[in-house]
């Protein structure tokens, strides 16, 4: 039968145990470079061994006046035992806990119950609190108590009659305080990420105002102009007097350029105004390139097309990259070359989609015009997608080509 989320939660107390004697550690990760304690690591080693090496001096000493050992070479094993743990606590904390606990035992391998009543020296206890302290305030609630109920084990047996509990008091104690300063410590992580978070709210909040903004100012500027547009356009058969017929039909597909270009436009304006995808008219594709091949010759522009089958159908991102690259490039062709032939050529090289639009010297002057950013948007497309675009200017005129991978 699988276990369930809550059998599997009352095996954790097992769990912390198997991890508090023998699983993995908890190793502490490598300070932030630049910081004071990325600063100040090369030298917490060396100053390490030095302050072990003297607490372990000291109780050598303390051990062969206050204890009845047999040398200076049990003094010195048990005194290495003790302050050993120093070593490993800030680094690895259950092995710190694992060496500290077994030095607890084997400090009373020598001790003689009747001349020394007490089983520890003020170092060991000093040593084992530390330990303690430390370990509480970087393993988990878990294992915390484990230690605690373990910790009390050598108190009752070794501890003098009657004082199991005063000794037991106060390494609970640490282990309390280790273990508040780790909630502490957490809590405080909690509430710095939440920050974060607050503060990613408010810029993504003030990027909605802009683009508000932005829609608002595009929509009285441009919005307006090319109402006006439509609106003459629609009206001079009747306001100019002797209109002809052709005369008529270019202004209606003026009106209706115009109107087109309003409703891309309002769908532009939808987009900025919401944090949320809209329902957006479908993109142009390759499918659409003869559509504007034919609008641009009906303006009076000398283009022809020439758009191998492509096979397979590349993907939507593909398709419309490669029809707004070809718009913008009829568009730069028409205001900076007018007159001029224009050829576009579309064609499938193995798994990349090739698109080149070239256009004759212009056969009239171009009008004065302020720097675009048709060429910078066509590249950024080509780049988005993992593609390679390339603009050269001859004498012979001006080309511009893109290879745009499949996937």
């Amino acid at each position: 039968m699988p276990a369930t989320p809550a059998s599997r939660r009352s095996f954790t107390p097992l769990r912390d145990l198997a991890r508090l004697l023998a699983g993995a550690d908890f190793p502490t990760a490598p300070p932030a470079p630049g910081t004071r304690l990325a600063r100040l690591r090369p030298w917490l080693t060396p100053l390490g061994v030095l302050a072990v090496a003297v607490l372990t001096a000291v109780n050598v000493a303390d051990l062969q006046t206050s204890r009845d050992t047999s040398g200076a070479a049990e003094a010195t094993l048990l005194s290495t035992v003790a302050t050993a743990p120093l070593l490993f606590v800030l680094w690895r904390p259950l092995i710190a806990v694992r060496i500290a606990y077994a030095g607890a035992f084997t400090s009373t391998l020598w001790l003689d119950h009747a001349t020394d009543p007490w089983p520890w020296t003020v170092i060991q206890v000093t040593v084992v609190m530390l330990v303690l302290g430390i370990a509480a305030a970087r393993t988990t609630a878990g294992v915390t108590v484990w230690i605690g109920v373990l910790v009390a084990l050598p108190c009752l047996l070794l501890a003098p009659a009657g004082q199991a509990v005063q000794a037991w008091l106060p390494l609970a104690g640490v282990l309390i305080l280790g273990d508040q300063v780790r909630r502490r410590t957490h809590a405080e992580k909690i509430l710095e990420v939440q920050e974060e978070i607050t503060d990613l709210a408010r810029a993504q909040r003030a990027v909605l105002e802009e683009r508000a903004r932005i829609a608002r100012e595009m929509h009285d500027v441009v919005a307006h102009h090319m109402s006006m547009i439509a609106v003459r356009a629609e009206t001079a058969p009747y306001r100019v007097a002797d209109v002809s017929a052709p005369s008529k039909e270019e202004f209606a597909a003026i009106a209706d350029a115009a109107r087109d270009t309003l409703t891309d436009l309002r769908r532009l304006l939808g987009v900025l105004r919401t944090s949320h995808d809209v329902p957006r008219a479908p993109q142009p594709t390759l499918a659409d390139l003869p559509a504007l091949v034919t609008a641009a010759s009906a303006a009076g522009m000398p283009i022809t097309l020439a758009m191998d089958p492509v096979r397979p159908e590349p993907p939507e991102p593909v398709s419309l990259a490669a029809y707004r690259i070809v718009q913008e490039a009829v568009t730069n062709a028409g205001r900076h070359a007018p007159g001029a032939p224009v050829r576009i050529s579309v064609s499938c090289a193995g798994e990349h989609l090739r698109v080149t639009v070239t256009n004759g010297p212009a056969s009239k002057p171009a009008p004065e015009g302020g720097p675009g950013h048709g060429l910078l948007g066509m590249r950024e497309r080509a780049e988005a997608l993992g593609g390679t675009f390339t603009a050269t200017a001859t004498a012979a005129g001006f080309t511009v080509s893109a290879r745009l991978p499949y996937r």
